[in-house]
């Protein structure tokens, strides 16, 4: 479904990610871990079309990709949710969800079911303004307003950040529905460690912008994992 081979990533002279290689297939959730300031999110917005990247090469579905913009990936399936949610706070949550209708047909153009089947708290906040929900909420409406697109691949970063026990509970349940879809590959940037050990099924750790450690689930041990995350 991905496939990024050597990613470099600037921002001005500093070079942020230095030849990064990552996979992500439908039906798994791909994990990138790592210390804050590694080049994570950086990642997520070279694969969203948020940000350039530099050199290297970038393959969807098979497509090679070349420098598309955001609005031209999210066309292709891309869907990202960005740290912090950027939810609309003056736009009621009708609304927000409606903002994904952009890179859709137009007879692609209303919210599916499965929407509110996901986060069924959504159908009860419609009128409600996005600034006006809790934290959890609004994440659970940032991941909602993605899945509009009906997306081939997600990108989701620290999406437990701030985010109550329970709220955070509740979204792993829905990243392992999706996953059990078997139609939408999962990139996971998160620093909660036991939440992207359980659901992840390959993990790539990165340090000072380059890979550190990668590896699969079945064969990847926590320890070893943990000591790769750790400062």
């Amino acid at each position: 479904m991905l496939s990024v081979t050597g990613v470099t990533l600037h921002y001005g002279s500093s070079q942020i990610l230095n030849g990064v290689d990552l996979t992500a297939r439908k039906g798994e959730v791909t994990c990138v871990m790592g210390t804050n300031g590694v080049g994570k999110t950086s990642l997520l917005k070279a694969i969203s079309g948020t940000h350039p990247w530099s050199g290297g090469s970038y393959t969807l579905d098979g497509e090679e990709i070349r420098h598309a913009s955001a609005h031209m990936l999210a066309q292709k399936g891309v869907a990202y949710v960005p740290q912090g949610r950027e939810i609309f706070p003056f736009l009621t949550v009708q609304e927000n969800l409606e903002t994904g209708f952009a890179c859709l047909p137009r007879a692609e153009r209303h919210v599916p079911d499965e929407v509110f089947d996901l986060f069924p708290i959504l159908r009860e906040f419609l009128s409600r303004r996005g600034g006006d929900l809790s934290g959890g909420q609004q994440q659970q409406l940032a991941i909602a307003r993605a899945l509009v697109t009906r997306p081939k691949l997600l990108l989701l970063d620290e999406p437990t950040e701030g985010i109550q026990p329970n709220i955070i509970k509740q979204i792993g349940e829905v990243i392992r529905r999706l996953r059990a879809r078997g139609d939408m590959a999962i990139v996971l940037v998160e620093q909660y460690f036991d939440f992207a050990f359980d659901l992840g099924d390959r993990f790539v750790v990165l340090e000072r912008g380059a890979p550190k450690l990668t590896g699969n689930a079945a064969e990847m041990k926590r320890q070893t994992l943990l000591q790769a995350v750790s400062v």
